[in-house]
């Protein structure tokens, strides 16, 4: 997996919703109505994230699911951490 240009990411940024970077990773904050609603998506979210074998850095408090992603391998951001933003964004 190839890391990404800085314009190759700013170019990616503005298609992704709510994304930012943050250290150098993907970043998004979502927010739910409910723990039960924060849970389902982080289930439904483990089912893609598996079949892509990129599993992200989250962090879960009540309603607030914070995620980061990033290719340790490749030292920054891939189109793999792009794609799976994608998939999150449509999980919402």
């Amino acid at each position: 997996m190839i890391r990404l240009s800085q314009v190759d990411i700013d170019n990616e940024l503005k298609k992704l919703s709510g994304w930012s970077i943050r250290d150098e990773k993907l970043h998004k904050e979502f927010q739910f109505e409910s723990f039960n609603q924060a849970f389902g998506f982080m289930t439904r979210a483990a089912m893609e994230i598996e079949k892509m074998n990129h599993h992200p850095e989250w962090f879960n408090v009540y309603n607030k699911i914070t995620i980061e992603l990033t290719t340790h391998d490749a030292g920054g951001i891939t189109k793999n951490d792009v794609e799976l933003a994608k998939i999150l964004n449509s999980l919402e």
